[in-house]
């Protein structure tokens, strides 16, 4: 990998193609490429994936942050975005933006027949946590920043 900061190209960088989710979600979500973007330039404090999404897939279950703010710019294709409020078509050139603590479950999922490509940006919070309305499922990170799902009652997967 070849970067001159401050700039890079993204496809330099190679895709996260894994998902931390266990069984039965992880099959929702991949196969998805996301390219962390902000590390590889020096940023510690926001958060930038450059993430396609297939067809057919989902980019998380849906959920909302404690102490994370979200962002995502839609680059290529159309994504349906699911919030609390409802369903909303997100084409090229449009964005959404998830504030932190507020309770409104959302995703975004890929009912076309093409690959939807956007960024998400977020703050790194160490003390962030998600909740999942629609499934069984809690996340939190551990001292190091790692990603931890549990049952909603605390029990591991």
């Amino acid at each position: 990998m070849s970067i001159e900061r401050p700039a890079l190209d993204p496809a330099v960088i190679e895709p996260r193609t894994s998902s931390g989710y266990p069984e039965p979600f992880r099959s929702r979500v991949l196969p998805r490429e996301k390219r962390a973007l902000g590390d590889p330039v020096g940023l510690t404090k926001v958060g930038i994936n450059l993430t396609t999404l297939p067809p057919g897939k989902e980019s998380s279950m849906r959920h909302f942050h404690t102490h994370e703010d979200e962002f995502v710019y839609i680059l290529e294709g159309e994504v349906v975005l699911k919030t609390d409020r409802g369903e909303q078509i997100l084409r090229a050139g449009m964005c959404a933006g998830f504030p932190a603590g507020v309770a409104d479950g959302h995703q975004l999922i890929n009912r076309s027949d093409r690959p939807v490509r956007y960024l998400e940006v977020s703050n790194r919070d160490a003390a962030d946590t998600a909740e999942y309305p629609d499934v069984d499922l809690a996340y939190s990170k551990t001292p190091e920043g790692g990603a931890v799902f549990a049952h909603k009652d605390g029990t591991p997967y």
